[in-house]
C-alpha cells in the first residue's frame, strides 16, 4: 500500500494519493488549496495514474484544486450532494469572503464529470476498497473513507475534518452542527478498532486508540456527553 500525503494552501490541508503500489493507478483525496503542483509532483515521484478525486466534503480548503486536477488527467471528482453546491460557490460555504489576496487565482466551480457519494455505499477504485460513511458536524456532506484492514497494514481512516489528532472539526460555520459532530463521531468513530490508523483534514497522523484515550471530545462522546463547543482549526 502506498499513502503520498502532504499539507497544502494556506490552511495546510492535508491532501492524499492511495495506490495499491508504486507505479500504479491511485485515488486522489481532498486536493485543496494551491494542492495542483503537489499532486502532480507525487504523481511523478511515485509513477502513478489518478483515476478519481474524491472529497471529504466541499469547503474550498479540501476542494480548490479539483477542476485543475481532474482536467490535467480527465477523471471524475466524487461528493456528498450536499456540499456540491460550494465547488460553484465556496463562498456560501464558509458564510463569508474567502479573501482574494490570500487565496490567490482559484477556477471556481465543478469539473467535467461529478458524481454523488452517499452514506454505506463502497467504491471500487484503483484496486482499492473505500467505504463511505456520512458524517455531518463540521458541513451537511460531510463524509468519511476507510480502507479494510489487511494482512499488511491496518485499516486506514480519511477522517476529513470530522476528527484531528486531540480534536475536531469546528461547527461554527454554515452546515455546521454540533449536535451532528457528536452524533457522527459516536457513530462512525467509536466503533472502529483501536489500530485504525486516522489520516485526517489538518494535522499529523494518529490512530482512534490515542484518540479514544487522550481526545477530549471523542472521550465525552464516549461518556455519553458531549457540549463543547468545536475549537478553529482549518476552514
Amino acid at each position: 500500500m502506498l499513502i503520498a500525503g502532504f499539507p497544502a494552501g494556506a490552511w495546510g490541508t492535508n491532501c492524499y494519493l492511495v495506490a495499491p503500489a508504486a507505479g500504479e493507478e491511485c485515488v486522489i483525496i481532498d486536493p485543496g488549496h494551491q494542492a495542483a503542483e503537489g499532486v502532480e509532483e507525487a504523481l511523478r515521484k511515485h509513477r502513478l495514474k489518478p483515476v478519481a478525486v474524491v472529497l471529504t466534503h466541499g469547503h474550498i480548503d479540501h476542494v480548490a484544486s479539483v477542476v485543475p486536477v481532474c482536467g490535467a488527467h480527465d477523471i471524475p471528482a466524487w461528493i456528498h450532494p450536499e456540499d456540491r453546491y460550494m465547488m460553484d460557490d465556496p463562498e456560501k460555504g464558509i458564510g463569508r469572503s474567502i479573501g482574494m489576496p490570500l487565496m490567490g487565482e482559484l477556477t471556481v466551480g465543478e469539473p467535467d464529470d461529478v458524481r454523488e457519494l452517499s452514506d454505506g455505499t463502497t467504491l471500487d477504485l484503483a484496486g482499492l476498497t473505500l467505504s463511505v460513511a456520512h458524517a455531518p458536524g463540521h458541513t451537511k456532506g460531510s463524509v468519511t473513507f476507510r480502507m479494510p484492514e489487511t494482512a499488511d497494514i491496518p485499516s486506514v481512516f480519511f477522517s476529513g475534518d470530522l476528527l484531528f489528532a486531540g480534536s475536531i472539526g469546528r461547527t461554527d460555520m454554515p452546515g455546521g452542527s454540533m449536535a451532528d459532530m457528536f452524533e457522527s463521531l459516536a457513530r462512525v468513530c467509536l466503533p472502529l478498532d483501536d489500530s485504525t490508523v486516522v489520516l485526517s483534514g489538518h494535522g499529523p497522523q494518529t490512530t482512534i486508540g490515542q484518540e479514544r484515550t487522550t481526545n477530549p471530545y471523542l472521550r465525552q462522546v464516549a461518556a455519553g456527553q458531549g457540549t463543547a463547543q468545536a475549537p478553529r482549526r482549518g476552514m
